[in-house]
């Protein structure tokens, strides 16, 4: 009997990491290049319990396969911010430290580079861009010009695994590989949306929540079923 509260609690394990997911996911629907993450699960077989026999019984428990990253684009809309980003297409905008995003919300910092919300440094060609000045123009090849001087070019790079890209807060990811720099075209004062449907995640959500509060009337009914052996075996 208690395989059986076992398999039904690795489900609800699960199904509880599972609304999380969606709970994150619902969270950033509105930050700029949030990518959606979504989960796998994998199952197998309990052994027997002689411990010489290590052949499967027939029961069946569920572990998370893994987590991964839905990598879709996320619809293009126009900000008039002239220091708002988006890329058209594959790649991620290159920030110091081993840092990528999809998220153009830029600024320019205390010491005047271009950099992220947090401060992080956008890197150009030759490093960090330095945007001191006045008017500032972004080309669609990702050229910027301040004051119509040249000051460096957004660099763009591309992985051909984005399953080496660790997931960030802030929209970013992290990896020791080196991407591959590509001639993405860039839109100045347009933003990528994040790839979260609002509507199916909260509807995902509460099947996932009806499932894991099934899990849990399974275990109650094989935690009475256990009481009321014990109490029978007693008298």
């Amino acid at each position: 009997m208690y395989k059986g509260i076992y398999i039904a609690l690795s489900g609800a394990v699960l199904k509880r990491r599972n609304m999380d997911i969606f709970a994150q996911n619902i969270a950033n629907v509105n930050t700029p290049g949030f990518k959606k993450e979504r989960i796998s699960f994998k199952d197998y077989m309990i052994p027997v319990d002689n411990k010489r026999d290590l052949s499967p019984d027939g029961r069946v428990m569920a572990d998370l396969s893994k987590s991964m990253v839905d990598f879709s684009s996320g619809t293009i809309q126009r900000t008039g911010n002239a220091l708002d980003l988006a890329i058209n297409g594959e790649g991620f905008f290159a920030l110091e430290g081993g840092r990528y995003t999809r998220n153009g919300n830029f600024m320019i910092s205390s010491d005047g580079y271009l950099a992220t919300k947090d401060g992080v440094k956008v890197m150009g060609d030759g490093g960090p861009i330095a945007v001191q000045g006045g008017s500032i123009d972004i080309s669609p090849s990702g050229e910027i010009l301040v004051d119509e001087a040249s000051v460096g070019k957004v660099k763009v790079v591309n992985f051909p695994d984005t399953g080496v890209l660790k997931k960030l807060d802030g929209g970013m990811f992290a990896t020791e590989e080196n991407g591959e720099t590509v001639n993405a075209q860039i839109s100045q004062g347009y933003l990528e949306q994040s790839n979260v449907n609002a509507i199916q995640e909260m509807v995902q959500m509460m099947a996932a929540t009806r499932e894991f509060e099934s899990y849990q009337k399974i275990i109650h009914s094989f935690d009475e079923a256990a009481s009321k052996t014990i109490n029978e075996m007693g008298k």
